[in-house]
């Protein structure tokens, strides 16, 4: 509690993914996420009438404030953009129901955000990108190791939000078992950059890893994120400039916690 009796909760977001796609051609649609603590987002409730202000749309907020018993006056903000494969849906309600209810435990929490979104990313985690989550389900499949990347990253093309009802993903049960031997950040980025393949990642992409000495890419696999993945300590200066030079809007550059 604030000292003008407001309460508030931040949430960290992602920046697509490091794998996405389906466990087996029938299986459900899995992802390990690549964690960004530079995005987040805020919730923030004052006492008085319900009303929730903020980056979802007016049917998503007005959803939300009745699964939370219209508490009073809710305002979410956040450095994402909408759309943007960041994680902006699942960590603005999480954020809610924090600032409302405080932490939970995480199974909890994912079927609060489940519930309204259809899909969700594992956000209410401590180690989000060492998880093989099944996002339409929000539940942990397994547990491996959270690679660790410096990474420079931008939005490549259009926003567009995450349909839930999606199914046309690629079977990725080969690269799930890569992942599940990964060993070290190379390993690990090239999962990412066959998974960032098999989602149709713009061939310039990659040119551009290979130029800068990247280990390897990852995309937003339903969002227009796009990342290049560097060893700790070896991202070079002109990272950015190469990933505006192919079109990517607010570059900026972060490093995933291990």
């Amino acid at each position: 509690m604030m000292t003008d009796g407001s309460k508030a909760a931040s949430v960290a977001g992602h920046f697509g993914e490091c794998l996405q796609g389906r466990l087996g051609l029938d299986g459900p649609v899995v992802l390990v996420t690549l964690p960004c603590p530079t995005l987040s987002a805020t919730a923030t409730l004052w006492p008085g009438p319900a009303s929730c202000t903020g980056v979802l749309d007016a049917a998503d907020r007005a959803a939300l404030l009745e699964a939370l018993g219209r508490p009073g006056l809710l305002a979410l903000s956040s450095n994402m953009r909408p759309g943007g494969g960041a994680g902006v849906s699942t960590a603005s309600r999480l954020a809610a129901r924090r600032a409302v209810f405080g932490v939970a435990a995480p199974d909890d929490e994912a079927r609060f955000c489940l519930a309204l979104e259809g899909a969700t990313d594992p956000l209410m985690h401590p180690d989000p990108g060492a998880l093989l989550w099944a996002s339409r389900e929000a539940r942990v499949l397994e547990r491996g190791t959270a690679p660790e990347f410096d990474v420079t990253a931008g939005y490549l093309g259009a926003s567009r939000r995450t349909d839930p009802a999606r199914a046309d993903f690629a079977d990725v049960s080969d690269l799930v078992e890569r992942w599940r031997s990964a060993s070290g950040p190379e390993e690990f980025a090239a999962v990412a950059s066959e998974s960032a393949r098999r989602a149709g990642a713009d061939p310039e992409l990659f040119r551009i890893a290979r130029a800068t000495g990247a280990l390897g890419v990852a995309l937003g696999h339903t969002g227009p994120a796009a990342a290049l993945l560097f060893a700790p300590g070896r991202r070079p200066r002109d990272a950015a400039r190469a990933l505006e030079g192919i079109g990517a809007e607010e570059v900026f550059s972060f490093s995933t916690p291990g």
